[in-house]
C-alpha cells in the first residue's frame, strides 16, 4: 500500500479517536455535574433536618425552662423576667436556624455553580477535541498532497 494512503489512513483514525475522547469528556462532565447535583439536594436534606433539630431543641428547652422556673414557684405567664427569657431563646433560635438556613443556601449556590462550571467543562473539552480532530484531518489531507505518487 501507498505509504501516502497509508499517513492519510492514519490521520482519519486519529481524528475519529480525537472526537471520540470529546464526547467521552463531555460525557464524564456530564455525570460529574449530576453527581454534584446530587450532593446539592443532599445538602439541601441536610440543611432542613439541622433547621428542624435546632427547632425541636428549642422546642425542648422552653419546656424544661418553664418546668424549672414553675418548680421555682414564678409564675411563668406574669413574671416579666421570666417571659423576658424565654423571649431572648426564642431570639436565639431563630437567629441560628436563619443562619443555618443561609449556610445551607450558599451551599447549595457553591455546588450548583460547580455542576454547572464541569458542564462547560465538558462542552469546552469536547469542543478542543473536535476542533484537534479536524486539524488533523486537514494535516493529513496536506501530507497525503504533498507524500501522493
Amino acid at each position: 500500500m501507498n505509504p501516502a494512503v497509508i499517513m492519510a489512513i492514519a490521520g482519519g483514525v486519529q481524528a475519529v479517536g480525537q472526537i471520540a475522547a470529546g464526547r467521552a469528556a463531555e460525557e464524564s462532565a456530564k455525570l460529574d455535574a449530576f453527581n454534584i447535583e446530587t450532593q446539592k439536594e443532599l445538602a439541601k436534606t441536610e440543611s432542613l433536618q439541622r433547621h428542624n433539630d435546632r427547632l425541636e431543641q428549642y422546642r425542648y428547652n422552653v419546656k424544661a425552662n418553664i418546668a424549672a422556673f414553675s418548680a421555682m414557684g414564678r409564675d411563668v405567664g406574669n413574671d416579666r423576667s421570666v417571659s423576658a427569657f424565654l423571649e431572648r431563646q426564642k431570639e436565639v433560635a431563630t437567629q441560628d436556624t436563619r443562619r443555618s438556613d443561609l449556610m445551607g443556601v450558599f451551599e447549595a449556590m457553591k455546588l450548583q455553580q460547580q455542576a454547572t462550571t464541569t458542564r462547560i467543562e465538558g462542552r469546552a473539552k469536547r469542543q478542543s477535541a473536535t476542533i484537534a480532530a479536524f486539524t488533523t484531518m486537514a494535516q493529513a489531507t496536506a501530507d497525503y498532497k504533498d507524500t501522493r505518487p
